[in-house]
This record gives structure tokens, sequence and C-alpha cells, in this order.
């Protein structure tokens, strides 16, 4: 199965989600939040098609401390290509933190049972925050699953 997706950012981000993570940046977006600061991964037509084995491989050889923040976009609109990668990804180890712009209920129960980590809600520029962690705006959750 393919998925398409935007970049990876590896080893590197402190903001999303505990520790030192790695971001894979999914791309298509349905919610288009006033303010998003990744409006270059809404476009579905954009970004680059890959093989979910050959993701799998990649950032299983190039992601240290096996800790990766699936963002987007919004990962939900490729459920069930994410479904098999967090499969994946979670059957070799990996932490794995979800941000969703949906609700905790939107989030089928086979990804919940396969994360560590999940953040949930729409980004609301209004109430956007810098002193509530790995979130952007008040309204939003972060919790551990």
């Amino acid at each position: 199965m393919n998925m398409r997706i935007n970049s990876i950012r590896y080893n590197n981000s402190v903001v999303d989600g505990p520790g030192i993570r790695t971001v894979l940046y999914m791309q298509g977006c349905d919610l288009h939040c006033k303010g998003c600061h990744n409006k270059s991964t809404w476009d579905v037509n954009k970004g680059k098609e890959i093989d979910i084995d050959d993701l799998v491989n990649e950032l299983n050889n190039e992601v240290f401390n096996k800790k990766i923040t699936i963002s987007g976009g919004e990962p939900l609109m490729q459920k069930d290509a994410l479904i098999e990668l967090v499969t994946k990804l979670n059957g070799l180890g990996f932490e794995i933190a979800l941000y969703t712009g949906h609700q905790k209920k939107e989030v089928p129960n086979t990804l919940i049972d396969k994360i560590k980590y999940l953040k949930t809600g729409n980004f609301i520029q209004e109430l956007r925050t810098t002193l509530k962690p790995f979130v952007g705006s008040e309204n939003q959750i972060f919790e551990e699953i």
C-alpha cells in the first residue's frame, strides 16, 4: 500500500511530544484551520507518494531512538494507510505520537491501541498558546494513551 507524505524531519523535534522526536508530516488536510503553520500539507495532490514498507524501512534505519510523531496535514485522511504504517512501526518498537485535528472519538481503536500519545482538536488561532506543552491552541488535548 502507498501513502502520500509531505516531509520527514529526522531526530530534531522537542515540541511534538516528549523527548527528541522524528516528525512525519502526512500530505492532505480537510480541516484548513485559520492560522495553520503547515499549509503546504493541505493539497492532497502534492507531496510524495511512497510505499509503506519502504517508508517503514527508512524510518527504522534513520530514527535513532524509535520516537516518532505523525502529523500533517491531517493523518486521518489516509486512515487505511495510517493504520498499516502505525501497525508496522508499533511492531518494531516505535513510540508513536499521533497528531490529529479531529476528536478522540473519531480515531479508530486500531490506532489508539498502538500509539503512546495522542493530540486531538483543531487549531484555533484565537486560542493560540505557547504555554501548554505539545499543542498549538488551548482547546487541543495532548494525552498519554
